[in-house]
């Protein structure tokens, strides 16, 4: 085991996910900045998890209400195959781009 893993097992470790509260005399710094912009995030982040969940279990169940796609046909591949496996993905992108573009402006914002 190397020096620094020794040490760092040796270090005590904080249990727990949620951020200290921001004292009254740090509520200006730039600590008290960061927190908020992180908890500001997170909630953002929240949302995005929501929405990319909508996508990836929504589609395979529009699909199967809507049995047509199924029928149809592109360069002879079912339009339902292409939906799943081409469609996501540009939709994942713009999901991503959305997120970022919320979490520059919370940071921009603070």
């Amino acid at each position: 085991m190397s020096p620094q893993t020794r040490l760092a097992h040796t270090r005590p470790r904080r249990h727990g996910s949620r951020p200290a509260r921001i004292p009254a005399d740090l509520a200006d710094t730039a600590t008290a900045r960061a927190l908020r912009n992180y908890r500001f995030q997170r909630r953002r982040a929240v949302v995005t998890v929501v929405v990319l969940t909508a996508i990836l279990a929504g589609l395979p169940i529009l699909l199967d209400l809507w049995p047509l796609l199924d029928r149809l046909r592109l360069a002879d591949i079912p339009l339902s195959w292409l939906a799943l496996a081409v469609l996501p993905y540009p939709l994942l992108v713009v999901v991503g781009v959305w997120h970022l573009r919320r979490a520059e402006a919370i940071e921009d914002s603070g």
